[in-house]
C-alpha cells in the first residue's frame, strides 16, 4: 500500500497516523455528498424502460423519443452554468441543497405530465438538477478529500451514479409488468428527498470560505475534517498560496496558457467520456437488444444485466484507482472499449445476426465495453477534471469541461437512433470504435499521472509551464 502523502504545498510527507474518528467524518461527508450519484443514475437510468411506454401512450415518433431522452441532456448543460454561478457565489453546500430540491420537484412533474409538451418540460428541470449536482459533488469532494483518498471518494460518486443507473433498471423492469410508467419516473422523488434532508448537514468547503475570507469558519472546518492542527495549518498555508498567486475566473484562462491548456484537457477529457458511445448504450439498452434479435423479456431484464456489471467494474476502478493510476486505467479502458465496439460492429455489419452464438457473443462486447468504461473513462474524466483544474478559477473550469459532457451527451442521444436508420447499426457502431482508439491515443500522449498529488502541488507544477504529460513524474513515490 502505497504512503499517504502530506498536504502542504511543500509537498513535504504528513504524518499518517489521522485519527480514525475524523478520517470516517471525512469520509462520511464526501459519502453522503455522493449520494446525489444515485439520484444522478436513477433519473439518467429510468427512461431506458419508460420510453417505450410513453412512445405508446403520447404516440411519439423516432425524432421524438430521442428528445425525451435529449432535453435532459439540454437542461443538465444549462444546470452547469447555473451551479458555476451558484457555487461561487453562495458556496458548493448550498448549490448541493437546492439542487437536491429539483430532484424532488423534477420526478413528481414527470409523473403528472398530462401531455408530451409538459413531460419535455419535466425531464428539462430535472437536467438542470443533474448538470448542477455533477458539477458540484466532484467540485466539493476534491475540495474537502485530503490527498491520498481524494481519487477513491470522487470514484465513490461515479459508484453511486452506478447504483442509482442498477436501481433504476430493476425498477423498470418490475414496472413494467404493469405498464405504468409514471411510477418508473415518479419514484425518484423519495430518494430526493433523502438527500435533500441530508446535505443540510455537510460543511462548506474550507476552500471555498477561505476564498471569501472567512478563515475561522475554514480552520473550524479542517479541523473536522483533518484533526491534527499541524495538518490543518499546512493545508491552510498552502491553499492561501495558491489564492493568492492567481486571479479568477474567465479572464484568468483567457490570460494565463497554463490554465487554458489544463481547462482544453479538461474538456477533451469529457467529450471522450461521452463520445466513447456509452450513453447510446445506456438510453437505448432495450432498443440495441431487440436489434439484434432478442426477445421481450430479454429487452426488459438485459439492462440490469448491464447496470450490474456497471456497477462491479465502478468498485474496482474505486478500489484500484489509488494504486495503480489513471493513466494505466484510461489506456487499457479505451484499448477494450474500441475492441468491443469493432466487436459489436462486424456482428451486427449484415443486419441481425442469424445465429443464436453471434447473438450471445454480441451481447457479451455489449457487456465488456460498459465494463471497461465503468473501469476507466466513466469516473476517471471527473476525477481527473477535479485535480488538474487550478483552484481561482476552477468553477470556471470545472462548468466548461462538465457542460461540455452534457452537449457531447445530447448529441450522441439526440443522433443515436436517427444515425442507426441512415447509416446501419454497423457503420455507427464503426465510428465509435475508432473514436476509442483515436482517446486512447490522447491519453498516451496528453494525460498526466496525479496519483497521490495534493491539488497545491498538481496546480504548483502545471503553473511552472510543466507539461501535462509529465505533471508528477519527477516526484519520489512518497510525495506522489
Amino acid at each position: 500500500m502505497h504512503r499517504q502523502p502530506g498536504i502542504a504545498q511543500t509537498g513535504q510527507p504528513a504524518a499518517t497516523h489521522h485519527s480514525p474518528a475524523i478520517r470516517g467524518r471525512a469520509g462520511l461527508i464526501g459519502g453522503l455528498a455522493a449520494l446525489s450519484g444515485i439520484l444522478f443514475g436513477l433519473d439518467t437510468g429510468v427512461m431506458s424502460g419508460a420510453l417505450d411506454l410513453i412512445a405508446q401512450e403520447f404516440t411519439l415518433s423516432d425524432l421524438q423519443r430521442e428528445s425525451i431522452v435529449a432535453i435532459m441532456l439540454l437542461g443538465a448543460a444549462l444546470g452547469v452554468i447555473v451551479a458555476a454561478w451558484l457555487s461561487h457565489a453562495w458556496g458548493r453546500k448550498r448549490t448541493l441543497v437546492l439542487t437536491a430540491g429539483l430532484f424532488v420537484i423534477g420526478p413528481l412533474m414527470c409523473a403528472e405530465a398530462s401531455s408530451f409538451g409538459m413531460l419535455l418540460f419535466a425531464r428539462l428541470l430535472l437536467g438542470v438538477a443533474t448538470g448542477a449536482t455533477t458539477f458540484t459533488t466532484p467540485l466539493y469532494i476534491a475540495e474537502i478529500a485530503d490527498s491520498g483518498r481524494r481519487g477513491a471518494m470522487i470514484l465513490g460518486y461515479q459508484l453511486m451514479i452506478s447504483c442509482g443507473l442498477l436501481a433504476a433498471f430493476v425498477s423498470d423492469g418490475l414496472f413494467s409488468y404493469f405498464g405504468v410508467w409514471r411510477w418508473m419516473l415518479g419514484i425518484v422523488g423519495f430518494p430526493g428527498l433523502v438527500f435533500m434532508m441530508g446535505v443540510m448537514f455537510l460543511p462548506p468547503s474550507p476552500r471555498w470560505l477561505l476564498a471569501q475570507g472567512r478563515e475561522r469558519d475554514a480552520r473550524r472546518v479542517l479541523i473536522e475534517l483533518r484533526g491534527l492542527p499541524r495538518l490543518v495549518m499546512a493545508e491552510r498555508n498552502a491553499i492561501m498560496a495558491r489564492l493568492a498567486a492567481r486571479k479568477d475566473g474567465i479572464g484568468n484562462f483567457m490570460n494565463d496558457p497554463n490554465c487554458r491548456r489544463a481547462m482544453w484537457l479538461a474538456v477533451g477529457l469529457q467529450v471522450a467520456q461521452q463520445f466513447s458511445g456509452i450513453n447510446a448504450v445506456l438510453y437505448y439498452a432495450p432498443y440495441i437488444i431487440g436489434l439484434v434479435g432478442y426477445s421481450h423479456y430479454v429487452q426488459v431484464w438485459g439492462p440490469v444485466g448491464v447496470g450490474v456489471i456497471n456497477l462491479l467494474s465502478t468498485c474496482v476502478a474505486t478500489f484500484w484507482v489509488d494504486r495503480i493510476g489513471r493513466r494505466p486505467m484510461l489506456i487499457g479502458g479505451f484499448a477494450v472499449m474500441a475492441l468491443a465496439m469493432a466487436g459489436q460492429a462486424m456482428i451486427l455489419a449484415g443486419g441481425v445476426p442469424p445465429m443464436p452464438g453471434l447473438r450471445l457473443l454480441m451481447g457479451v462486447c455489449m457487456l465488456v465495453f460498459v465494463a471497461a468504461f465503468a473501469f476507466s473513462a466513466g469516473p476517471l474524466a471527473w476525477l481527473l477534471c477535479a485535480e488538474i483544474l487550478p483552484l481561482r478559477g476552477r468553477e470556471f473550469g470545472m462548468a466548461c469541461s462538465t457542460c461540455a459532457n452534457w452537449i457531447a451527451n445530447m448529441l450522441v442521444s439526440a443522433t443515436f437512433l436517427t444515425g442507426l436508420e441512415v447509416l446501419g447499426a454497423g457503420r455507427v457502431l464503426w465510428v465509435y470504435a475508432a473514436l476509442n482508439a483515436a482517446f486512447m491515443v490522447m491519453v498516451v500522449l496528453r494525460v498526466p499521472e496525479t496519483r497521490g498529488m495534493t491539488l497545491e502541488q498538481i496546480e504548483a507544477e502545471l503553473m511552472r509551464g510543466t507539461k501535462l504529460r509529465a505533471l508528477g513524474c519527477d516526484a519520489p513515490p512518497e510525495k506522489r
